[in-house]
């Protein structure tokens, strides 16, 4: 719920005159007790400022300022300098601490309360970007050029395929860093990337495909998409190099698949070359479709990711992307280059619905444009690299003679347990002591499952938690050694 939201209509959502008699600012913390116990104000809703609320209401500031306190140290506010005052109780999460369980429908806010209300102390996901380091005034600015700048006319739906002013700046971006070869007209515009590999699957389920090859393990965000399109999964493997693409020979009926190929979710590895050009010669022999994640591609450290494959072969390759990892999923674009055969089945209806807000596009234009867009990505790069030297850093001595894998890029770090350690444990005992942790057995199709490796996320990880946070992770896993 907004602040703004939150004071609509205050003076009658806290009605002074049904409390019982006594001190005002007693009745006003009554007030707003019932409020929350009633789930008229949610878990995580923004309280008015005491001076706002105390102007609404016809009271002293000291009132209101009494009466959060009051709720405060019973639990219900939650509140600190320079921040707003929030709501941090619920019925529902009442109900569960009586009942023993958790309710899995709940939004789960950063920073708030996640399963079962443990508090998460160290984010060590791997999927999570970097929500402190977002650019907002650089971003707010660009919201308000575009707004102020934007004819009247594209104010309203956005134009099939997104905004031609957005595809122009994204094509001439991914072709200058990642050595594609865009046209803007063949590129459609989506909400992430997720709904690009939507529209992907269906144009192929369309076209009378029923199966679509994906990397095992592998992003159960790409893999969602394609079943529900109606298409079946074929797994192939992953090793140091990359997807198996050799295993595609066993699988005729294969003639679409999607991998990563500069950086595997997650390996961290490059597919190797002679794999790439074994992949576009199997693409042309069976007249089919190569569809590309460039994820991670803009963290690497230690060197540059290898071109992206649709520059080799745009009419094999049809290149996925989003600014989710980059800006954070709020920017809310993504977007689809796909090869012109493929494009009237991209762009058809309802598919277009999924199509990003015209004023984010052009905001997003006005940011890249502006130069704004690539000094972010590097200050992200450095901040980035550091966090992963540091964690790096601290973990080598803290588990001597451990592999830690994927420290060339990305935003993630794959660690071989010490024998005996289990990885199912570890992450068990992770929720207890607050810290999030990402199961790679659910990120597995065929594969055997893994209790060996665990997945070190550092995208969201405070840099002033790095040390503690490897300590508490040390601490899980001596405890899965002595088999606690």
């Amino acid at each position: 719920m907004s602040d703004t939201q939150t004071n609509l209509a205050w003076e009658t959502l806290l009605d002074l005159s049904t409390t019982r008699p006594g001190p005002l600012h007693h009745r006003l913390a009554e007030s707003i007790r019932t409020a929350i116990r009633g789930g008229r104000l949610p878990l995580g809703s923004a309280l008015p400022p005491s001076r706002v609320l105390a102007t609404g209401l016809g009271v002293s500031r000291w009132t209101v300022t009494e009466a959060y306190a009051q709720l405060v140290s019973e639990g219900f506010l939650a509140g600190k300098t320079g921040s707003a005052t929030r709501v941090s109780w619920s019925p529902q999460a009442d109900e569960r601490r009586a009942g023993g369980h958790s309710h899995p429908g709940l939004p789960q806010l950063l920073g708030a309360p996640k399963h079962g209300h443990r508090p998460v102390r160290y984010d060590l996901s791997q999927c999570t970007p970097d929500y402190r380091a977002f650019p907002r005034r650089k971003w707010v600015e660009a919201i308000r050029v575009a707004a102020e700048t934007a004819p009247f006319d594209r104010l309203g739906y956005s134009e099939p395929g997104g905004e031609s002013r957005l595809r122009e700046v994204l094509a001439a971006h991914l072709n200058r860093r990642r050595g594609t070869r865009v046209d803007p007209g063949l590129m459609t515009v989506f909400t992430g990337a997720r709904q690009g590999v939507a529209a992907l699957a269906r144009a192929l389920y369309a076209d009378g495909q029923r199966v679509i090859g994906v990397e095992d393990p592998g992003s159960s965000g790409l893999w969602e998409p394609a079943v529900a399109a109606g298409l079946e999964l074929v797994p192939l493997p992953v090793d140091e190099r990359g997807v198996v693409t050799e295993a595609l020979a066993g699988h005729p009926d294969v003639r679409a698949v999607i991998i990563g190929p500069a950086r595997h979710v997650v390996t961290g590895a490059e597919l190797a070359p002679e794999r790439r050009r074994w992949l576009l010669d199997w693409a042309t022999r069976v007249d089919g479709l190569v569809i590309e994640d460039d994820y991670d591609s803009e963290f690497s450290y230690d060197r540059q990711a290898l071109p992206a494959m649709q520059g080799t072969d745009p009419h094999r390759v049809a290149l996925i992307g989003s600014m989710s990892r980059t800006m954070t999923p709020t920017v809310n674009v993504g977007w689809v280059v796909a090869p012109r055969r493929w494009l009237d089945g991209v762009r058809s209806e309802p598919r277009m619905a999924a199509t990003a807000p015209a004023l984010n596009q052009l905001a997003l234009a006005h940011f890249i444009e502006s130069g704004a867009y690539d000094r972010h990505l590097r200050s992200s790069r450095q901040r980035f690299r550091a966090r992963r030297d540091a964690l790096v850093t601290a973990l080598t001595p803290a588990l001597p003679g451990a592999r830690i894998g994927g420290r060339q890029g990305g935003l993630h770090l794959l660690l071989n347990l010490p024998p005996g350690a289990s990885a199912r444990r570890i992450i068990q005992a992770a929720e207890r002591r607050g810290v999030e942790l990402c199961d790679l057995n659910l990120l597995r199709l065929a594969g055997p499952a893994d209790d060996r490796q665990l997945m070190l996320g550092y995208g969201n990880l405070a840099d002033a938690q790095v040390a503690e946070a490897v300590r508490v992770l040390v601490e899980l896993i001596r405890e899965s050694e002595a088999g606690l």
